[in-house]
């Protein structure tokens, strides 16, 4: 088909019509709204809620708190914190409690049910053929 004058016919698009003055879906979403619908969809709340307490770690327990201590693994809503000393991990044993409370006002109730804390990791010297066994950790409290 064509028009009179030698142009093709195009046939005229339906407009996409106004707004209007109330909220519409095709109005521009807030970023936080976009992302919550985002992990809801995908299945990904309970993942970036474990994520949240290892990158609010610091915010969570504080600064002092999470310069000696830091979280190692959250699995089925067992935390696991590693202290740098001994004396540190009896110390986030009398605080648990305080802990969970901590994480269930920020992050959510039941993301986290238990702390597991335990002190440093001993490293392993076995530097040569020959080695002397040792005792234990260079811990001041052992």
């Amino acid at each position: 088909m064509s028009y009179e004058d030698g142009l093709p016919y195009r046939p005229r698009r339906k407009s996409a019509g106004y707004t209007g003055p109330g909220p519409d879906k095709r109005d521009p979403q807030p970023l936080a709204a976009l992302l919550a619908k985002l992990l809801k969809d995908r299945g990904w709340q309970q993942p970036a809620a474990h994520h949240g307490v290892f990158g609010r770690w610091e915010a969570i327990v504080g600064a002092e708190i999470a310069a000696h201590c830091h979280p190692v693994s959250l699995a089925e809503k067992e935390l696991v914190v590693e202290a740098e000393s001994a004396a540190w991990a009896t110390q986030l044993r009398l605080f648990q409690g305080q802990i969970l409370k901590k994480i269930a006002e920020d992050l959510g109730h039941g993301l986290v049910t238990r702390v597991r804390v335990h002190g440093p990791t001993q490293t392993r010297r076995n530097f040569g053929p020959r080695r002397v066994r040792f005792p234990g950790s260079r811990d001041t409290s052992g």
